[in-house]
């Protein structure tokens, strides 16, 4: 039998049974108990609570359910997601939940074993972040009409993701006192809570005083809102609403949609700023990495950017 596309995994899922009441609320104290010890963010919260139960609700309480579950059991479904055509990072993600949540009923003396302790992560093959030209983001940044008050917001907003390196999510959540133009510095709240100081650069520092002068007003009316960027109606946009402009204004600047990934203006950041001679140190605070490991990812990039150009130019490559 072939793997299953995406859409019909997802179809077999709302087919599956609901997750057994024991284990709905051994998942739910779980949750709330990492939430309290490690502060972890909404979106990781919700990612270990989708796994967890989507297993329990595989499990069916069978043999106890996902709480009594055994290391036998645990490959059993790892086996039949593989069949399923589950990827190996969507695996990974699976197990790191998985570790997690029998590592807190260990701790509690409600497990007296640890059933992921011998298995090993799926692994991962590695991909490289994609990241355009210099020439290809000259002409993504020139595509908003910048007469009209919204083409103008997303100039500045295209702008200020490409110049600090920014997380979509850290870009449509800014407010709008995280800027300070005198000193040409903005605050930037990561994962983790965590903040840290980006420089903006002349060339965001002015379509972002343009904004502010000629824009935002327009869109905040008389409200007093929080938010730096704004829609039509008062409220920040969307990581959606955002990528979708994104993939619109690359149509518009002659590059594939399909080659703008969500992430694509950071990683052209950080390729850009190695390929120019930054800092490996420098680029890991500017991007707000908490381990040096995972920006050295940017070395590789930048390396083969160079192959490229040797094959391209030398005459004996």
């Amino acid at each position: 039998m072939s793997a299953r596309t995406p859409a019909e995994r997802r179809q077999q899922a709302h087919a599956l049974p609901p997750v057994p009441a024991e284990d709905a609320a051994a998942i739910a104290a779980f949750l709330d108990a990492i939430w309290a010890e490690n502060g972890l963010a909404r979106p990781t919260l919700d990612s270990y609570r989708r796994d967890l139960e989507g297993f329990a609700r595989w499990r069916d309480g069978r043999e106890g359910g996902l709480c009594a579950t055994d290391r036998a059991g645990l490959f059993d479904y790892l086996a039949w997601r593989t069949r399923e055509g589950y990827s190996p990072r969507s695996n990974a993600r699976l197990l790191s939940a998985l570790r997690a949540f029998f590592a807190h009923r260990l701790r509690l003396g409600e497990r007296r074993d640890d059933p992921t302790a011998l298995l090993d992560p799926p692994r991962l093959p590695r991909s490289l972040p994609k990241a355009l030209s210099e020439t290809e983001i000259d002409a993504l940044l020139a595509a908003p009409d910048t007469d009209a008050p919204l083409g103008l917001r997303d100039r500045a907003m295209l702008e200020l993701m490409y110049a600090a390196g920014l997380r979509v999510s850290e870009l449509v959540n800014l407010p709008a006192n995280a800027v300070n133009l005198r000193q040409g510095v903005l605050r930037v709240t990561g994962k983790g809570s965590k903040e840290r100081l980006v420089p903006l650069g002349e060339e965001s520092q002015h379509w972002l005083e343009t904004y502010l002068a000629r824009s935002r007003p327009v869109l905040a009316g008389k409200r007093s809102v929080p938010a730096l960027f704004l829609e039509p109606d008062g409220e920040a946009p969307t990581r959606q609403r955002f990528w979708s402009l994104v993939k619109r204004y690359a149509g518009t600047a002659g590059i594939d949609p399909v080659r703008i990934s969500p992430h694509g203006l950071r990683h052209s950041f950080a390729t850009h700023l190695l390929n120019h001679g930054a800092d490996l140190r420098a680029l890991q605070l500017l991007l707000g990495h908490s381990s040096l490991s995972t920006t050295q990812i940017y070395t590789l990039v930048a390396r083969e950017h160079l192959k490229q150009l040797h094959g391209r130019h030398h005459p004996r490559a």
